[in-house]
């Protein structure tokens, strides 16, 4: 399935890597990717959790509108894991490789991303806070 996109995307391949001290600007750039390509929800978003059905005599009889559910699940669940993947590859790849061992084992995108803030999203509003302290 092609993707078309009616604006331009930003070029990424000019973006520093993430070191830890240019949290703020790199955050956004790559945000403004993510929302571009409509992938931005995985940073934010739990996985879909799929009710489990479960298999026994009773359950047979699995009525049109059951059938439809669990294909729409199924749609939604394999969505948001590609997505997931993008996202993570983009985060890993714009990383310094310090910081890429870190992250690599991490599966999840929300999980890289909410660690990425809680580490080093505090530190500007420390900087902010010495320039008007000058």
């Amino acid at each position: 399935m092609a993707v078309t996109l009616s604006g331009t995307l930003p070029d990424l391949s000019k973006l520093e890597p993430l070191d830890g001290t240019n949290f703020k600007r790199w955050s956004q750039k790559l945000l403004i990717f993510f929302e571009q390509l409509d992938v931005d929800y995985v940073l934010f978003t739990d996985p879909p959790e799929i009710p489990h059905q479960p298999k026994d005599a009773s359950t047979a009889i699995v009525t049109a509108s059951q059938t439809e559910t669990n294909r729409l699940n199924d749609e939604l669940k394999a969505k948001y894991e590609r997505d997931n993947k993008t996202v993570s590859g983009y985060l890993l790849n714009h990383m310094t490789n310090t910081l890429f061992d870190l992250f690599v084992n991490q599966k999840s995108a929300k999980e890289i991303w909410s660690t990425l803030e809680t580490r080093y999203g505090g530190d500007d509003a420390g900087k902010k806070k010495y320039v008007v302290g000058k």
